[in-house]
C-alpha cells in the first residue's frame, strides 16, 4: 500500500475554547478529491516499490496505555512499558498482518503454498505532555517522527487505576485530547509561519517555480487564517495545485485522527455505560473523528495465549474480536481503503488500494509493469469464488469476467492481471 504521508488534517488554537464543533463541519468535496489525487498519484509513479503497509502513528500522554498497547499488537514490539513518563525514549516500529479471514479461504481452495497478508505499521512515540511544541517533556523531536505516517491514533485513558498514576493528576479524557491537539497544532502553526516568512525571502528561478511559490503562498495564507480562526486546514477549500504545494510540510494536524478509548477489561463489552468514553465519543462526533474502544490490557494478556484460546477468552469478556481488527478496519474506513487478492498455487496474497481505484491502478501496485501493459483482468468476487471453488470452476461457471481499464475495482475481488510490455 503506498503511503499517503503527508496527508492532510489541520486544527489550532483560538482564543477561545478551540474544539468547538464548527471547527470540523466543513468536509468539503475539494479536500477529499485533493486527498485522492495525492494517494493516486503516489500509487501510479512508484508501483514498483510500493510497500504493502499502511502506516499509523501512536500519540497520547503519558500512562494512558499506548505503549502496552503497542506491545501487545506489534510482534517486534520493543517499548517499555513502564509506569513513568517519557519511557519510550526512540520510535518504536512494528509491522502487524491486517487480520482477514477470507485471505485463508482462498488459499485453502487454490491449495497455495503460502498466504500473504496485508499490513500496517505502527509508530509509538514518547507520551506528549503539555508544552511539547515548546520542549517540553521531550519535546518537538517526537512530533517529527509521525511527520509522514498515514493516520494518527491518539490513544485516550477511560480508566481509573490508583496504581497508574496520571501525568496530570486525574483522568479527565476531554483534558487530555485538548492537551495532544493543542501541541499537534502549535507545531504546526511554528512550521507554517517559517515557511511563510522563507517564502517572503525568497526568489522563484523561473515562472514555473514563480506560479508553484504563489500557489504556496495562497494555501498557506488560507490555512493560517483558518488555524487563528479556530478552524482546521481540512476545511480550507485548496485548488488541487495549491494544496500539492504544501504537501511537502507533512502537517501533523492534516493527518486523519482516530481516537482510541482506552478501558479496563470490565468495560470492554459495553463502553456506552463508561463516562470516560461517552467524553471521547462526545469529543470525536465534535471533530468529526472515529473512534475505537479498546482494552490495551487485554490485547497485552491475548498474546499470551495459545492462538486456539483467544476467541474463547474474549468471549468470555462479552466481546467476539480483538480490538486490533477493530482498529485496522476503522483505519481502512477513515482512509477509504480496499482490499483485493490475488490466489494461485503459488501464494494468495492480499493487496491494498484506495477506493476508487481502476483495474490497470490495482495491477500498479504490484507492479508498474502491470500498469503499463494493462490488457485486462479476470475478476470475479470473493463469495462467487467461494462458490465455485475455484478460479477454474468460476470460469466454468461463467463467473469470471473479463474487466477492461476503466473497471473499478470493488472490495473483496480475486483477480487475474493479463498484461503485455
Amino acid at each position: 500500500m503506498a503511503r499517503a504521508a503527508c496527508n492532510h488534517l489541520h486544527l489550532v488554537p483560538c482564543l477561545v475554547h478551540p474544539w468547538k464543533s464548527t471547527l470540523f463541519t466543513n468536509h468539503t468535496l475539494s479536500t477529499t478529491r485533493t486527498r485522492f489525487h495525492d494517494i493516486q498519484r503516489r500509487f501510479s509513479s512508484s508501483s514498483s516499490r510500493i510497500s504493502m503497509s499502511l502506516k499509523a502513528g501512536i500519540v497520547g500522554l503519558p500512562n494512558v496505555g499506548k505503549s502496552t498497547l503497542f506491545n501487545a499488537v506489534v510482534e517486534n514490539g520493543k517499548a517499555q512499558a513502564a509506569n513513568f513518563p517519557f519511557c519510550t525514549i526512540e520510535p518504536n516500529v512494528g509491522i502487524v498482518a491486517v487480520p482477514d479471514s477470507r485471505l485463508h479461504v482462498l488459499s485453502d481452495l487454490s491449495k497455495s503454498q503460502r498466504s500473504v497478508p496485508a499490513s500496517i505499521e505502527f509508530v509509538d512515540i514518547a507520551g506528549l505532555v503539555k508544552g511539547a511544541s515548546q520542549g517540553e517533556g521531550l519535546g518537538n523531536k517526537f512530533l517529527s517522527h509521525i511527520r509522514e505516517v498515514d493516520s494518527i491514533l491518539q490513544v485516550v485513558r477511560c480508566f481509573e487505576d490508583n496504581d497508574i498514576v496520571h501525568v496530570n493528576g486525574k483522568v479527565d479524557p476531554k483534558s487530555d485530547i485538548d492537551v495532544i491537539n493543542l501541541e499537534l497544532v502549535f507545531s504546526d502553526l511554528d512550521q507554517i509561519d517559517k515557511r511563510i516568512e522563507k517564502l517572503k525571502k525568497g526568489k522563484a528561478r523561473d515562472s514555473q517555480s514563480k506560479l508553484k511559490e504563489e500557489a504556496e503562498k495562497s494555501a498557506l495564507e488560507k490555512i493560517q487564517q483558518a488555524l487563528m480562526d479556530g478552524k482546521p486546514a481540512r476545511s480550507v477549500t485548496l485548488t488541487d495545485f495549491e494544496s500539492d504545494a504544501v504537501k511537502h510540510l507533512c502537517l501533523l494536524t492534516m493527518k486523519p485522527i482516530i481516537y482510541v478509548a482506552n478501558v479496563a477489561e470490565t468495560d470492554l463489552a459495553d463502553p456506552a455505560n463508561n463516562n470516560f468514553v461517552k467524553d471521547v465519543t462526545n469529543v470525536a462526533s465534535e471533530l468529526q473523528s472515529r473512534i475505537v474502544t479498546i482494552s490495551a490490557q487485554v490485547e497485552a494478556e491475548l498474546t499470551e495465549l495459545p492462538i486456539e484460546e483467544r476467541e474463547e477468552y474474549l468471549q468470555s469478556l462479552g466481546v467476539s474480536e480483538s480490538g486490533l481488527g477493530n482498529l485496522i478496519r476503522a483505519t481502512y474506513d477513515l482512509l477509504g481503503l480496499r482490499t483485493y487478492f490475488t490466489s494461485g498455487e503459488k501464494e494468495t496474497k492480499a493487496w491494498t488500494i484506495l477506493s476508487g481505484m481502476t483495474a490497470p491502478q490495482a495491477a500498479g501496485v504490484i507492479h508498474s509493469d502491470f500498469e503499463k501493459g494493462f490488457i485486462r483482468a479476470e475478476t470475479v468476487s470473493y463469495d462467487d469464488f467461494v462458490a465455485a471453488g475455484s478460479l477454474g470452476a468460476a470460469r466454468e461457471k461463467g463467473l469470471l469476467r473479463s474487466e477492461g481499464k476503466e473497471y473499478v475495482v470493488q472490495e473483496g475481488d480475486v483477480m487475474l492481471f493479463r498484461f503485455n510490455v
